[in-house]
């Protein structure tokens, strides 16, 4: 595993600091990829503000994108305060070291309940909204007894499995991540849940505070699930379901993948009996689920000794792409996906000047960032 780049490692944001990263990543066109490479790319987030117009000026942008400004993130930090919602930074001791290694990792999430919670062993379950009686009272067992095994749970807070899965370690200790902000918790009746939850766990988002949840956002959502466990258990899945996207997720940051087999007469299970067909480990007990993760728990996550590329200086960084290096890069882009590494090399680029382009064009609102270091058009 290695620590994203541009990254300090166990630090604390100063109070103007932790602003600056907050307006940041609120502003247009900036997502959790593209503040990063900001950061590396200006220094800190206060330089990579100011850059921000020219920025999409030069990707081609028709107007700036819009900046969160200084009061608005104030009135965030405040509101948020008001809620017992404290805003933790990628690198900070209490941010979650799992979460942190995964290529997508939200520079600030806004966490309420007992932080320490996120420091210990997390497994995630997820399942089908629309439950059978069975399989709700299979995840509240299950739950119950990993974390009776001292597992954290983790799980979205959604109808069916997910709330199953709080219920039942409630009383050991559970993360709910929440698609929408903490002022607007959905579905609307599990906002006493998040209360319970937040008693002895955690309730974690990286949305603004009021943000009521899109279909878009919920996919989002289940990478931070994934990516705060070591394995994540699918219980009743039909095919195409959000679950199934969690799934796909958790192989993608290298956790492991449990599924409950099911009947094969119910829809529900299609997708997860799937799961068992393609190598998921199959669990009918939580020693299932123990044995399998008990070595990976031994051994905790660790941050890569290699040293983080250097940011560029501000010098470097104020030095615009040139017309024509800025043409040949952008022609070689299109609507499916290429490595950035071979921009650079088809490009005859220095990898700063592909980096600066990317990142015009992105927040011109022209670009798309995937997995794997790879980009496209949009």
């Amino acid at each position: 595993m290695s620590v994203p780049i541009g990254v300090s490692v166990h630090r604390h944001l100063t109070d103007t600091e932790r602003l600056d990263w907050l307006r940041l990543i609120r502003s247009q066109n900036v997502g959790p990829r593209t503040f990063r490479a900001l950061i590396h790319h200006y220094g800190d987030a206060r330089a990579a503000l100011a850059a921000l117009p020219a920025l999409a000026r030069r990707g081609g942008a028709s107007a700036p994108g819009r900046i969160c400004t200084r009061e608005e993130a104030l009135r965030e930090i405040a509101a948020a305060k008001s809620l017992g919602v404290a805003f933790t930074a990628l690198g900070e001791p209490d941010y979650p070291q799992r979460l942190m290694m995964i290529d997508d990792a939200p520079p600030l999430i806004a966490v309420r309940g007992k932080l320490a919670v996120l420091a210990r062993p997390t497994v995630a379950i997820v399942g089908a909204r629309n439950a059978s009686a069975a399989g709700i009272k299979f995840a509240e067992r299950l739950a119950r007894e990993l974390g009776e095994a001292g597992l954290i749970v983790a799980s979205g807070l959604a109808r069916g499995i997910d709330a199953a899965a709080h219920r039942g370690s409630l009383a050991t200790g559970t993360v709910a991540a929440i698609a929408g902000g903490h002022a607007s918790i959905y579905p609307p009746e599990h906002a006493g849940l998040a209360d319970a939850i937040a008693a002895d766990g955690v309730v974690l988002s990286e949305m603004p505070l009021a943000h009521e949840p899109r279909a878009r956002d919920f996919p989002r959502r289940n990478r931070l699930i994934s990516g705060l466990a070591a394995g994540v258990v699918v219980i009743e899945a039909a095919q195409r379901s959000g679950s199934l996207i969690t799934a796909r997720m958790a192989l993608e940051q290298g956790r492991e993948v449990f599924a409950v087999p099911g009947s094969p007469l119910d829809p529900r299970c299609e997708g997860s009996n799937n799961l068992l067909k393609q190598g998921a480990t199959p669990v009918t007990e939580a020693a299932d689920v123990v044995a399998v993760l008990r070595p990976i728990f031994e051994e905790p996550p660790h941050l890569s000794a290699r040293e983080p590329e250097r940011p560029m200086a501000p010098s470097d960084a104020s030095e615009p792409p040139s017309h024509d290096a800025r043409s040949r890069i952008t022609a070689l882009l299109g609507p499916t996906p290429v490595g950035i590494d071979d921009l650079i090399r088809l490009s005859g680029s220095p990898p700063a000047i592909v980096r600066g382009v990317l990142l015009e064009l992105e927040l011109a609102g022209r670009l798309e960032r995937h997995g794997g270091g790879l980009v496209s058009l949009i």
